[in-house]
């Protein structure tokens, strides 16, 4: 049985707090998951917290003694890209290295040491992570479960170790409207579609969208405006169009799946039957969210588990 963890973000006091409230036993640097069950996390384990280093002591040593698993976040697949040189440019990154970019990883940075031994050591780590995960009983990614996208990583993501994310992928999957691009882009940082008639918005950094973030798991949606995952105050810039041919996605079937990603706020609690967002924005106020699954086909409110909201 499973104990799906949200987005974390470097709050190591929120993880440890939250590994307690599940029953998690301290055990040297970690923690040993209650008999029976064992820790599954969503990515996103770095950026923005003061206790990045932390988060990933607790996660790489429970992983490593059969108490957790863990997938890939963008957050993770972007610092691959800032740590890896372009074959193709001398001197340059897969992921440039502007100040955007850097804005976004610059607490990382700050705590492991930009190009230390630790430094290494952790984008080694963040390679053997995979995208996403089919368990049987539930399917895990970060942001969107795209059965094609989700065929085609499986078919080339792998180096011949099978342990280890193989080069030759990930330079691909930086080259942009490649198939490797495309698929991680949609399975690490979801569905977008661009806006009809020239229409944008501005995000919460203050860069203009001409593409939306989407609710792929939301089946009855009509419009952009009911399809798009923005705020309120973001709401009035999607226009009130008919969505285009091919959307919103198909309901889903089969095993329930969990995501990180999208910033949620409120109650936590399924987004459907057999679907469930645990990113709850614990990188900023909210509190770090888990799902404790004990073999139900239909997910359930009552098994949400929070730590560490701030209080209003």
């Amino acid at each position: 049985m499973y104990d799906i963890i949200g987005d974390i973000h470097g709050h190591a006091e929120k993880l440890e707090g939250l590994l307690l409230q599940m029953g998690y036993v301290p055990d040297g640097c970690a923690y040993l998951a209650p008999t029976g069950r064992k820790a599954i996390f969503l990515g996103d384990l770095i950026d923005r917290g003061p206790g990045q280093m932390r988060v990933l002591e607790i996660v790489r040593q429970m992983v490593d003694s059969g108490n957790a698993l863990c997938i890939m976040g963008n957050h993770e697949f972007n610092a691959i890209g800032w740590a890896t040189p372009d074959p193709a440019n001398a001197g340059q990154y897969l992921r440039p290295r502007s100040p955007k970019n850097l804005a976004q990883h610059a607490e990382f940075l700050k705590q492991v040491g930009q190009d230390s031994a630790l430094h290494a050591e952790l984008i080694a780590w963040f390679k053997t992570l995979p995208p996403f995960l089919d368990l049987g009983g539930i399917r895990v990614t970060h942001a969107w479960w795209d059965p094609e996208r989700i065929a085609y990583i499986e078919s080339r993501f792998w180096d011949a170790s099978g342990q280890s994310m193989c080069e030759e992928f990930l330079v691909d999957a930086y080259s942009k409207h490649s198939l490797a691009y495309e698929a991680m882009e949609g399975v690490c940082k979801g569905l977008e579609l661009k806006l009809p008639a020239e229409g944008f918005f501005i995000d919460h950094e203050g860069h203009k969208r001409y593409d939306v973030r989407c609710r792929w798991w939301q089946n009855d949606a009509k419009s952009y405006r009911d399809y798009a995952i923005l705020g309120p105050s973001q709401s009035d810039c999607v226009p009130d169009k008919a969505l285009p041919t091919g959307h919103p996605q198909p309901a889903i079937e089969g095993s329930p799946i969990f995501v990180g990603h999208y910033w949620l706020q409120g109650t936590p609690g399924p987004l459907g039957p057999k679907f469930a967002c645990l990113d709850y924005s614990a990188a900023k106020r909210g509190p770090l969210v888990a799902y404790q699954w004990s073999g139900e086909s239909e997910l359930s409110e009552a098994n949400f588990v929070e730590f560490g909201a701030a209080e209003s």
